[in-house]
């Protein structure tokens, strides 16, 4: 079963990303702050990070950097699901490091389509 780490902080977008992904047969992780995240996409080396890029703490760009930056999970999968949808915000995930870009409010009938491009 693969491993999908959820960096979140709306519970009802957590409830949501995660309704959708278990229903699909994924095992879901979950982290309520880019720090969480860090250190859970560390420990538990996930086949996927979903990472919400306003975050309490740290943003979002600044989790995946660092995700990016460790030596044993620098190769992860992560894609950005954010309400940021302004012209270049897409290019300023990927230049980040993230590997895709999804848009919310997330669309459940293509979301697993758009997360399984990545697996």
């Amino acid at each position: 079963m693969k491993q999908v780490l959820v960096v979140e902080d709306n519970k009802e977008n957590m409830y949501l990303i995660r309704y959708i992904l278990e229903n699909s047969g994924f095992m879901v992780i979950e982290a309520r702050n880019g720090l969480g995240g860090i250190e859970l996409a560390l420990a538990k080396s996930p086949d996927l990070i979903l990472m919400d890029i306003q975050l309490p703490d740290i943003n979002g760009f600044d989790a995946v950097r660092r995700i990016r930056e460790s030596a044993a999970n620098g190769d992860i999968p992560i894609v950005a699901v954010t309400s940021y949808a302004m012209p270049g915000d897409r290019q300023k995930a990927l230049d980040a490091g993230c590997n895709g870009y999804i848009e919310k409010p997330i669309n459940p009938k293509t979301v697993i389509t758009e997360i399984k491009r990545y697996l």
